[in-house]
């Protein structure tokens, strides 16, 4: 089966969040089970040098964005088995950045467009496309109104996933005819609430609906957690599934990751104790012990932010010491140094993000706090239990999926469902007293590292929706 996976960033050429991990882990694992998965971006400037010397030239074509005719050249590489191409405009992806600028709108209309119009010069159809995110959620309705009954397009599917239903790709209906070029007739497909809304129309045109979890595929048809969204999809549902994320297991893995200062394995656990000193001593927090909770986030208010800084002097006076990376709303950074500098022996907050000082965090905190009030997959717990840090999560979208409370039956976390800090507070008191059993703590620890989160289970699931699609062909 041939696949064409279209979405705005993808590791290891560009990235800004989670949607690159996917697009960089994914589509290997659908085709070492034997299909060809083909990934399009387009070139930012901010791709590297050394991974732009690995491409080639193929051709040069022209994109009809509205009444405008625009120079989109074509490029390719491979990485991990699997053939990336790369969409060239300079006046739309010179610039400094991915996202965040006036004619963002114009700039992924053109790309939807030129992932179509590519299809024409390469030697590659495919009997799927699976466009992610509102910045290809064009493709699958570009497909429908033009595409459809032309000769060499004929018995394409589309598949949509949402990622982040936050994101949806909202602007004024002019938009419709002045930048997309689509007749006013077919303004149905995209109006939504008084505006043209580009996820709206992908909910609509693609012929399965797919989120980052099956909690977060139910969860969205709740206007709760929709952002308005849940009127398009619950009269959709049908089209609507859950496939969890993967994590790359081998690029996170405690017995070779060379970022750590002692490896371990599930069966020899000793070097997690090193891991713990090691970190306690490279941010000057006093050397005990205590529970070491390990945070690595945007500090942003859907985290749990709020949460946290309630109940954060309670915590210390329990006996905890945290490990926090991240940056985000001002707010919030404000208070965690506050809290390093009233609690500098038990509390490190590094600004930004360090990939080096992550990977210590997730080996050397011995529990990895995460009360989002929404997540739609979430990478992160994933990755603690990779390195045998025990997660301390509230019941929402994909951390539902993943985190089983250890107060149940196979237990690997700690969980509590209300969005509540003295409820966060009691699941992390329960873990501190579990914590205290060292015999029962290791066991957990091992169980935690042998959990599987690979991509080859997401993959299957993806397969077999891919192959429900095409069994009429």
């Amino acid at each position: 089966m041939n696949i064409l996976f279209a979405a705005s960033e993808a590791n290891p050429f560009i990235a800004s969040g989670g949607l690159a991990d996917v697009l960089g882990s994914l589509p290997a694992a659908i085709t070492k089970k034997g299909n060809d998965c083909r990934v399009v971006v387009p070139l930012y400037k901010g791709i590297k040098p050394q991974l732009r010397a690995s491409m080639t030239f193929l051709t040069n074509i022209t994109v009809d964005v509205s009444w405008r005719k625009q120079y989109c050249g074509i490029f390719t590489a491979i990485y991990n088995g699997v053939s990336y191409y790369f969409l060239d405009n300079e006046y739309y992806f010179g610039r400094d950045g991915i996202y965040g600028f006036y004619d963002d709108c114009e700039r992924f209309v053109f790309y939807s467009r030129a992932v179509l119009e590519m299809l024409r010069y390469i030697d590659f159809k495919p009997d799927i496309i699976h466009a992610n995110d509102w910045q290809a959620a064009l493709i699958p309705v570009f497909y429908q109104v033009f595409y459809k009954y032309q000769q060499g397009y004929e018995n394409i599917k589309n598949v949509f996933t949402i990622h982040n239903i936050q994101y949806q790709g909202n602007y004024g209906k002019e938009i419709l005819n002045e930048v997309m070029g689509i007749p006013m007739y077919h303004m149905s497909l995209l109006e939504y609430d008084g505006s043209v809304n580009m996820m709206k129309g992908a909910i609509e045109t693609a012929d399965k609906v797919t989120t980052v979890s099956p909690s977060y595929a139910w969860e969205i048809l709740d206007p709760w957690y929709s952002y308005g969204m849940d009127r398009a999809l619950v009269p959709n549902q049908h089209k609507l599934s859950g496939i969890l994320n993967g994590i790359d297991v081998e690029g996170y893995n405690a017995e070779t990751d060379s970022v750590i200062p002692k490896n371990y394995t599930s069966k020899s656990i000793a070097g997690k104790k090193v891991c713990k000193a090691k970190l306690l001593e490279e941010l000057g927090l006093q050397e005990g012990n205590e529970p070491l909770i390990g945070i690595v986030t945007r500090f942003v208010s859907h985290k749990g932010i709020d949460l946290i800084r309630y109940v954060f002097e309670d915590m210390i006076k329990a006996g905890f010491k945290f490990a926090i990376l991240g940056s985000g709303e001002k707010i919030y950074e404000d208070f965690f140094k506050e809290m390093e500098w009233r609690y500098r022996d038990k509390v490190s907050v590094t600004l930004g993000f360090v990939p080096e000082l992550s990977r210590k965090i997730y080996a050397g905190a011995d529990m990895f706090l995460m009360p989002s009030q929404s997540e739609p997959c979430g990478l992160a717990q994933m990755i603690a239990m990779r390195y045998g840090t025990l997660p301390i999560v509230r019941e929402t979208g994909g951390l539902r999926d993943t985190v089983r409370d250890c107060g149940g039956e196979n237990g690997n976390g700690f969980t509590f469902k209300t969005y509540n800090a003295h409820d966060m507070l009691d699941a992390c008191m329960r873990a501190k007293a579990l914590y205290e059993d060292k015999r029962k703590w290791n066991k957990f620890i091992k169980r935690d590292m042998e959990e599987d989160f690979s991509w080859g289970n997401s993959a299957e699931l993806y397969i077999k929706l891919y192959n429900e699609l095409t069994k009429d062909k």
